[in-house]
């Protein structure tokens, strides 16, 4: 399937259930919490992705401006925000998205934000825009499965959804990768440009003509992530590491290692939803 024909195939991306149901109680409040909703956003892919576009939707007339689930929260009204959790799918953690493990999606997703978030503070990037691009970066995965699921199973048997190796693999054999894709899906939600930039370039930093930064920091954060979904020693994490984009930001593989803002010790299982 072309890049363009995959875009125009209608998707609906699910969401985490306990997200929702987290959301739907606290929005049952008659003064619903401002931090409460922006955590509980923060924890789901999809969920954040609605909420920024209806954010930057032509009816609040500032398009290609709200990077973040705090600036699109205050933007919205609570009726608006009830609407996007009440009618957002429910995903479930086999079936949701054929050939995707959506409880690992759910998790991955999540440790990259907060990867992104925390490197981008030491690199003096846009922290928001980070965690966005971190939280988002990997939706086209699901695109693609839920787009050409026969297609896609065939890659699945070489490298798995969150191999390290996977958008290399994709984009050899697809002619993209599911970053083009997320990006792609981002800048038909109207995302700030900044944004899109890194979701483009997240697999190749230095193929855009003008470097972005926060490119790399995601790049950064997904190794990293990616790293620990296939549990990579020591060894494997110093051969493996990208040194010429962290070269880039000034950041050593000590530096990325030592600043993770998560327990990896824990049981990969047990998933952390805490933002």
């Amino acid at each position: 399937m072309e890049l363009n024909a995959l875009l125009a195939h209608p998707v609906a991306l699910p969401s985490l259930p306990r997200a929702v149901a987290l959301l739907m109680s606290e929005l049952a409040h008659e003064e619903p919490s401002l931090r409460r909703l922006n955590q509980f956003f923060g924890m789901d892919p999809a969920l954040a992705a609605r909420l920024l576009e209806l954010a930057n939707s032509h009816t609040f007339q500032v398009p290609r401006q709200i990077a973040g689930i705090p600036e699109a929260l205050a933007l919205l009204g609570v009726a608006q925000v009830r609407a996007i959790v009440t009618s957002a799918p429910l995903g479930t953690t086999s079936r949701s998205v054929p050939g995707v493990n959506m409880q690992q999606f759910w998790r991955y997703s999540l440790n990259t934000a907060k990867l992104a978030r925390s490197l981008a503070g030491i690199a003096r990037q846009n922290q928001i825009a980070a965690y966005t691009a971190g939280l988002l970066h990997a939706l086209g995965e699901l695109a693609i499965h839920l787009a050409d699921p026969e297609r896609v199973q065939s890659i699945n048997t070489l490298v798995a959804p969150f191999d390290p190796r996977r958008a290399k693999v994709e984009h050899r054999i697809f002619g993209y990768c599911y970053g083009h894709v997320t990006a792609g899906l981002a800048r038909r939600w109207r995302l700030p440009e900044v944004v899109v930039d890194a979701l483009q370039y997240q697999s190749a930093p230095f193929d855009n003509t003008s470097y972005e930064p926060l490119a790399g920091v995601i790049h950064l954060a997904a190794w990293r992530a990616r790293a620990r979904e296939a549990d990579l020693g020591e060894k494997e994490l110093a051969v493996t590491f990208p040194g010429e984009v962290g070269l880039a930001l000034g950041l050593d593989i000590d530096m990325v290692l030592q600043q993770d803002p998560i327990d990896w010790t824990a049981r990969p299982e047990a998933a952390d939803y805490v933002v």
